[in-house]
């Protein structure tokens, strides 16, 4: 008899205290809809945001945006008993301005998982055909929930790129973002330094370990062609932009989740260019799928810990507190 309800880490009441465990229905197939059974679902500051209501959403739903799984059940039979990863986005309206010229991440009407429509902290998830990537052979773990995150990072960086070969690079933040960015502006040619502060020794051992320079101390000014900011904190960003040079380029990839005093005059002054990324785009995750493929990233280093779902509370706390650089929750 097949099960009729799963547990779920829901947002179920405002506040962080309104993000439980509770009973919810198993999702059923649909036509043009893929059901996923979830090997892990990655927890990302988006969720830590959701669960103090600084990011949208709607209460009720599964949280969890970060997946690989297995298909279990699809229209198109060649991809049940695929693994794969999943794109975010779940619907859009398709007729915007941003639909039409196809950037959908940027659709005001778009619904995402995790925070619209039902996520991956929970043992099956239901997504459209469209969004699912099969993993590379290489990624044989729960490593694979990093692939959303890897996205977004080469959505900032590669679409359109921001670094070229010989580019001196600064990223501050050594969580899975930065750890993820600092990788791909080295695919990228670029020379680069993530920072951080002296309690991420843990987490700068780990980019050590991956071939980056690090620190834990204050970089030079106006030295960096390029800064990508990810620990979404004054401090780091402060320090991206106080460290990149005249002309030179500035990534904000970290969400403060709050609004921030930050010296923009340096904008100016240096004539920084500006840029971002919201989310992911298939771009992204096609530019994504050959980093893994070809070895030019690593993920499973990144993975400090899995916990089963009934520990999301603890795993909830370890992401805000910086513990480690990703944590995994495996339904």
């Amino acid at each position: 008899m097949a099960l009729e309800r799963m547990p779920a880490v829901v947002k179920a009441a405002p506040g962080a205290d309104g993000v439980r465990l509770q009973s919810v229905p198993v999702p059923q197939p649909a036509a043009g809809m893929a059901l996923v059974w979830v090997a892990a679902t990655g927890i990302c500051g988006t969720d830590i945001h959701i669960a103090r209501d600084e990011y949208a959403h709607e209460l009720g739903v599964v949280m969890g945006h970060e997946i690989c799984g297995v298909v279990e059940s699809a229209h198109d039979a060649a991809l049940v008993g695929a693994r794969v990863a999943v794109e975010t986005y779940f619907s859009t309206c398709g007729v915007c301005d941003w639909c039409r010229s196809g950037r959908i991440n940027l659709c005001p009407r778009r619904r995402s998982i995790g925070s619209f429509e039902n996520g991956g902290f929970a043992p099956w998830v239901l997504v459209p055909l469209r969004n699912l990537h099969v993993l590379p052979a290489s990624v044989d773990g729960v490593e694979g929930a990093l692939s959303e995150p890897l996205a977004c990072v080469a959505h900032c960086l590669m679409d359109p790129p921001v670094v070229a070969a010989g580019d001196r690079v600064l990223v501050t933040g050594p969580g899975a973002m930065g750890q993820l960015a600092a990788q791909v502006a080295a695919a990228c040619g670029g020379v680069v330094t993530l920072v951080g502060l002296p309690q991420d020794a843990e987490r700068l051992a780990v980019a050590e370990k991956l071939g980056m320079r690090t620190t834990a101390g204050t970089p030079d000014e106006d030295a960096f062609d390029v800064v990508i900011e990810c620990s979404g904190s004054v401090g780091g960003a402060r320090t991206a932009l106080a460290s990149a040079r005249r002309g030179a380029r500035y990534v904000q990839v970290g969400i403060f989740g709050r609004e921030v005093e930050l010296p923009f005059d340096l904008v100016l002054y240096k004539e920084l260019v500006v840029s971002s990324g919201f989310a992911s785009t298939p771009t992204s995750w096609r530019r994504a799928m050959t980093l893994i493929r070809d070895g030019a990233v690593e993920l499973a280093p990144l993975v400090t810990r899995s916990v089963p779902l009934d520990e999301w509370a603890a795993a909830f706390e370890a992401a805000r507190t910086g513990a480690g650089i990703k944590t995994v929750i495996v339904p």
